[in-house]
Order: structure tokens, then C-alpha cells, then sequence
């Protein structure tokens, strides 16, 4: 027997049930961004290898464990974007759009792919909303990306279950200097250190502070901060955006072991993160870049933005059952049309509905069925109302409308004042 198709693990369909919380959740994060001035791009699901192995780092854990890597039929190595930035860069460089220090204010949305170990938050196919800004270097514009996932936090009902940790990267010269240090001070403890952190120490000492290991995480307790080391550049940067987030009035806390785990970070990191998902903490994450531009081949150009976790988010809003009515009910109005003539007015009388009230979610029976059997699938649907069309109302030119949720008794309309009758008694999304 030939085995059954099936799904790649770790790669999830999204079925008809869910799609609605993910639309409410798209549509939030995309009207948000809209009404603070960012552009949507789209780049390619595949790109070049070596644009992730300059970008994120080849002793990264995406770049050596991570990524879905293969020969196309050019022999050229590709790969599925584990991540987002590293596109956007390669995007607007190859277009020219930051040239001049033309500030770029974009994001997207889309797949990433990692192969690791699938668990519940944690999947090989993901969805991200990215957002990245060019050619900008104050805190000003760290702080706005922050106040807007804040405010988004707020649209969707879930600012009580997040927090925000900060930390500061310093300059590529200040980590190399704190870098200098945190070797020194490990390898006179290599023997307390766990297996993995030993092999850290050796490629990239900073993801050693992101060790869940609780004896390297005793060890560390002591062992130099990076605070302690910043260039007064990075400290002056990050004071002004504390400043700016006080005003706002956003708690923070400060993390001195958050580092992010891609090679390309500078000065301002951070993570927003929530206690109702598990292992899965993180659901938003980002920080500032300024040094990436240019060591993917362009000029010096400032650079900050952040990704959010679709999946992880929309799990976070059913966790706390954050889910609009409307969101539940995706039918307001369903039409029962009894016999061929009642279905023929009927078909055009939606339509006049439907071009008056476009928002009104209305349902037209399809595939005819007895009166017991369209009032069930009208029940079914989720409807708020049925509309009741068979031959005693069309000779009178009326239609019935059907409350199925408890508002009151059934009455009959007119035709042509169905559409303000229904404006009044259908609360729209």
C-alpha cells in the first residue's frame, strides 16, 4: 500500500478555521504600519547562500544547523530565507532605493524556513511581519518601532501579557573589546561550562550568555558585562532611547545577556516576550544594524527594524482568548431561496445587497435543499440572520428575515428596503 500524502513535518497547513485570526492579525499589523508611513515590499522565498553566510554569520546556529540549502539545476547553491532582513537589504541595494541616504521606511510578510526541531511555537515553515528602516541613526526611530509593536500590543488585547527587555550591542569595536574579555574570563572556567557553550567560546563567544544551561548560567553570574565596555556613542544612543520610551510611558527591563542570535547586530537589541507560551517566549524581536549595508557590499548605511512571529502571536491571542466576536462569525446574513424562480430573485437580490452594504457578509444557499435542510446549513453558518425568499414572498415582492440568535420574532421586508433594514440590525465588521 502506497503511503498516505502528508504535510513535511514542521511545516503546518493553515485551514479554514484559523485563516480568520490570522486575517484579523494581518490586517492589525498592516493597517498599523500604513497609518505610521512604512511601504510594503516583497522579495524572493529563495535567494543565493552566500547572501545569509555574509549576513548572519557562517558560525551562527541558522547558517551551520538551520537552513534548507540545496544545488539548483545550475549548480548554484540556494537557499529558503530563514530570515528576513538579510533580503531587504540585498533588495534595496540592488535597486538603489537607500542611494543618497534616502530613508526607507518598509516591512513584509511571508515564510521563513529553519529545520529544527518542531515543537508547539517553534516550526520549519513560519510566518513572519518584518519591518526595516534605512538611513536613519537616532534612538528616535529605535523608539518608534517599539511605541508602534506597544500600540499594537494594545489593538490586540494582549499589552498585560508581554514585556519588553533592552540591551545595548555597543559598536562593532566596543564588542570586540567586551568579546576580548568574556573569552578570557570562560576559558578560565571552561571546565563548569556546558558542552555546547565550550563550542560557542571557540565561534562566537557573545551566544554564550543566551545558554539556557543552569551551570553556565551560574557561572556567568560573575563574568563581565557588556554594559561595562559600551563607547560613549552607544551609551549616549541608548540613554535617549530609554528617554523616549519613559515618556511614552513603556516599562522595560533591562537584559544585559540579551545578544540576539544573528552575527549583524548593533547598539539597540530587543525582545518582547511573554510567560503563556512555554519554551516559546519570544514574539517579537529586533534592534539596530547600522554596519550591515556595507558589509553586504553598499555604503555606510544606518539601519534598524524588527520580525514578529505570526504564528506564535496568533497562538498568543487564542492562549488568552483575545479573538473578536466577528472573527467566530464569518456569515451576518444567509438567504434560503425555495424553488428555481425564488432563486433566480433571490441571486439578484443579493447582489443589490451586497452593493450597497459591501461590508455585510452575506451567504446565498447553493445546491437548492428542503426548507429544514437550508435552515440548517443557515444555522450552521454562523448567520446572525436567515432570509427567508420562496413563492408566497415573491408574489408579494417581501422577503423574511429570520433572527437565529435570539433577537426577537421573524419579520417580512420589502425588497427594496431590505438593504437599510438590515444596515440597522447587522452589527458590520
Amino acid at each position: 500500500m502506497s503511503k498516505s500524502l502528508q504535510a513535511i513535518r514542521g511545516m503546518n497547513d493553515i485551514l479554514p478555521e484559523q485563516t480568520p485570526l490570522w486575517r484579523h492579525f494581518e490586517g492589525t499589523v498592516s493597517r498599523l504600519l500604513d497609518n505610521y508611513g512604512y511601504r510594503q515590499i516583497r522579495m524572493p522565498i529563495v535567494e543565493f547562500t552566500d547572501l545569509f553566510k555574509r549576513s548572519i554569520g557562517e558560525v551562527t546556529d541558522i547558517v551551520e544547523k538551520e537552513m534548507y540549502t540545496f544545488a539548483d539545476r545550475n549548480g548554484d547553491s540556494l537557499t529558503l530565507r530563514p530570515e528576513g532582513t538579510a533580503a531587504c537589504v540585498r533588495a534595496v541595494l540592488e535597486h538603489g532605493i537607500t542611494g543618497g541616504g534616502q530613508v526607507q521606511k518598509l516591512w513584509y510578510i511571508g515564510p521563513m524556513f529553519r529545520h529544527e526541531r518542531p515543537q508547539k511555537g517553534r516550526y520549519r515553515q513560519f510566518h513572519q511581519i518584518g519591518v526595516e528602516v534605512f538611513n536613519l541613526d537616532g534612538p528616535d526611530i529605535d523608539a518608534e518601532l517599539i511605541v508602534m509593536t506597544w500600540r499594537l500590543w494594545g489593538m490586540l488585547g494582549i499589552r498585560n501579557a508581554v514585556k519588553l527587555e533592552l540591551n545595548s550591542l555597543g559598536t562593532s569595536e566596543a564588542r570586540a573589546r567586551y568579546r576580548e574579555a568574556l573569552v578570557e574570563f570562560l576559558s578560565a572556567r571552561l571546565d563548569q561550562l556546558d558542552e555546547d557553550s565550550q563550542r560557542r567560546l571557540k565561534t562566537n563567544p557573545l551566544r554564550v550568555l543566551d545558554t539556557k544551561h543552569p551551570e553556565t548560567q551560574a557561572v556567568l553570574v560573575d563574568a563581565p558585562k557588556l554594559a561595562d565596555y559600551l563607547d560613549e556613542e552607544s551609551r549616549v544612543h541608548f540613554e535617549g532611547l530609554k528617554a523616549r520610551l519613559d515618556a511614552a510611558g513603556i516599562p522595560y527591563v533591562i537584559n544585559p545577556k540579551l545578544v540576539r542570535g544573528l552575527d549583524y547586530y548593533s547598539k539597540t537589541v530587543f525582545e518582547w516576550v511573554t510567560d503563556q507560551l512555554g519554551a516559546q517566549g519570544t514574539v517579537c524581536a529586533g534592534g539596530r544594524y547600522d554596519g550591515l549595508v556595507e558589509q553586504m557590499g553598499g555604503k555606510p548605511t544606518a539601519g534598524v527594524g524588527f520580525a514578529m512571529g505570526i504564528e506564535r502571536l496568533v497562538l498568543l491571542l487564542e492562549t488568552l482568548e483575545q479573538i473578536p466576536e466577528e472573527i467566530s462569525r464569518q456569515v451576518d446574513v444567509y438567504l434560503c431561496a425555495f424553488g428555481e424562480a425564488a432563486e433566480l430573485a433571490g441571486l439578484t437580490l443579493a447582489e443589490q445587497v451586497r452593493d450597497r452594504l459591501p461590508n455585510l457578509r452575506l451567504q446565498v444557499n447553493a445546491g437548492a435543499g428542503s426548507f429544514k435542510s437550508q435552515f440548517k446549513k443557515a444555522d450552521k453558518s454562523g448567520a446572525l440572520y436567515a432570509l427567508i425568499l420562496g413563492d408566497e414572498e415573491l408574489g408579494q415582492k417581501i422577503i423574511g428575515v429570520k433572527p437565529l440568535r435570539g433577537q426577537g420574532e421573524q419579520q417580512n421586508i420589502a425588497w427594496d428596503a431590505l438593504s437599510e433594514h438590515l444596515a440597522s440590525c447587522v452589527v458590520q465588521g
